[in-house]
């Protein structure tokens, strides 16, 4: 897997490069800005682009809007755009129009290097992300009469867990349950919530997203 990374602040930029290169995925460039950010994919084509959602010149969202050039530009670079907070607007916007190679995750997830090398190999695989503390609090700020009183402690626990972009097996295998019991219980979930199962993760990704922001 190569990658290249954005985010205008030189230690933070280094710090997860050198966190990735220890995990054996090699960095093909950095940069500290929107512009040198899509010169740089435009020379390397990487496998994905990490991109700060604020860059220079004025902070806002310069990273976001390279982000969608990039997606227009290559299609086949998956995306993971880094947040220093929660921005329930921003996440929305990213995944609403195409979920799949697509990430959003806050920065401070960035230092456990296993959870985001795994969430950096499911968008390159096609697949969505959604930082697990977006979805955590969705699910606490619900009121009592929202459909998620409905849910069981468990099928909440599935519902962070298919925010986060898992797939049936990988859900089992985090809660350290059977197959066809992490089945039942996303198949419940579904049901309770009044949305379809399709099977396709990312858009049970962008349904839970959906549901929870509405």
């Amino acid at each position: 897997m190569r990658v290249v990374i954005a985010d205008d602040n030189l230690l933070v930029r280094r710090g997860i490069a050198a966190l990735l290169e220890e995990a054996g995925i090699e960095v093909a460039a950095q940069a500290d800005c929107a512009e040198d950010l899509l010169r740089e994919v435009d020379a390397h084509a990487p496998d994905v682009a990490i991109v700060d959602v604020r860059m220079p010149p004025t902070h806002t969202d310069e990273g976001l809007r390279a982000a969608h050039e990039i997606r227009a530009r290559h299609a086949r670079t998956a995306i993971v755009v880094l947040s220093q907070h929660v921005d329930f607007g921003v996440a929305t916007r990213i995944l609403a129009e195409r979920p799949e190679r697509l990430g959003y995750l806050l920065k401070d997830r960035v230092t456990d290097v296993d959870d985001f090398v795994g969430t950096l190999r499911r968008v390159v695989g096609g697949g969505t992300a959604l930082d697990p503390e977006v979805v955590s609090r969705l699910l606490a700020s619900d009121s009592e009469l929202g459909p998620l009183q409905r849910l069981t402690p468990r099928e909440r626990e599935v519902l962070q867990l298919l925010g986060e972009g898992l797939s049936n097996p990988a859900l089992a295998e985090r809660l350290g349950i059977t197959l066809r019991s992490a089945e039942k219980h996303v198949s419940s979930v579904f049901a309770k919530l009044g949305l379809p199962d399709t099977g396709n993760e990312n858009r049970r990704v962008l349904a839970v997203l959906q549901l929870l922001h509405g």
